[in-house]
């Protein structure tokens, strides 16, 4: 796996740099502290994924300025990104979610954080967004597709049921699909993943966001006890929306049960 580390500080990188030498499985094709580098060193090299640090406060430039660039270009095969970060904000997390599309958010200060999370959680992500065929088999002999799309709509419904989404609801079935779509397929723009889900329906792109959202404030509205709620779903919610938008909702349970899960 072809990786591209930007990141500005000299420990973490030798880091990553011994962790490589100990597997045959991933190759540094890049590292760098500055943000504008990365970026020429992602469209000259064509990696398979990112790892970003988002402050770079000892480099040049920012993570963000990264994710500016790299949300705007083109590629043939977009990388998959992975931030890493000291800053535990719930805001800055959410904001990585609705405007850069990014799923997974390793906390430097976590237990465990290192080289080796990091890289386990990329090439499980790896079996997903790029490997196929017989190639992805030979990966996957103890789990046949079917087996583990079950295995991941089990959880997501888990998950919808302990929030308190209704199975009457339409937007029940929207929000499964949206949910597994960011897990399983590689999607990352919630707006196409909501056409997909219309298409798949056979409905429009807006009858489908009204019903997720209605699933979603007909859950939040009848809570017995919005507390216990809170407990399942622990992003921040603006108070001038009261209930998370169907963006939100999905990006923020795809986080967490691919997190939980691989």
């Amino acid at each position: 796996m072809k990786l591209v580390l930007i990141e500005d500080d000299v420990a973490d990188c030798k880091a990553f740099k011994d962790y490589e030498r100990t597997r045959t499985d991933i190759v540094f094709v890049g590292m760098t502290g500055d943000s504008n580098e990365g970026m020429r060193l992602v469209k000259n090299k064509l990696p398979e994924a990112v790892i970003l640090d988002l402050e770079l406060s000892m480099g040049q430039g920012s993570g963000y300025d990264f994710l500016d660039e790299f949300h705007k270009a083109e590629f043939s095969i977009r990388p998959i990104v992975v931030i890493t970060t000291r800053n535990r904000s719930n805001t800055i997390h959410t904001q990585l979610h609705a405007k850069y599309d990014i799923n997974c958010i390793f906390y430097k200060l976590q237990p465990g954080y290192g080289p080796e999370m990091v890289i386990r959680h990329l090439l499980r992500f790896r079996e997903f967004f790029y490997l196929q065929g017989s190639e992805a088999s030979a990966i996957m002999t103890l789990e046949t597709p079917d087996e583990l799309k079950s295995r991941i709509m089990s959880r997501i419904n888990a998950e919808l049921d302990a929030f308190g989404i209704s199975l009457r609801l339409k937007g029940r079935r929207y929000l499964e699909e949206a949910v597994y779509l960011l897990i399983s397929k590689g999607k990352n723009d919630s707006e196409a993943v909501f056409h997909d889900v219309a298409g798949a329906q056979k409905n429009s792109y807006d009858n489908v966001i009204r019903a997720a959202q209605t699933a979603i404030n007909d859950a939040w509205k009848n809570a017995d006890d919005i507390e216990e709620l809170l407990k399942h779903y622990t992003a921040p919610v603006r108070r001038d929306k009261g209930a998370p938008t169907p963006t939100e909702f999905i990006h923020y349970y795809a986080d967490k049960i691919r997190r939980d899960m691989f």
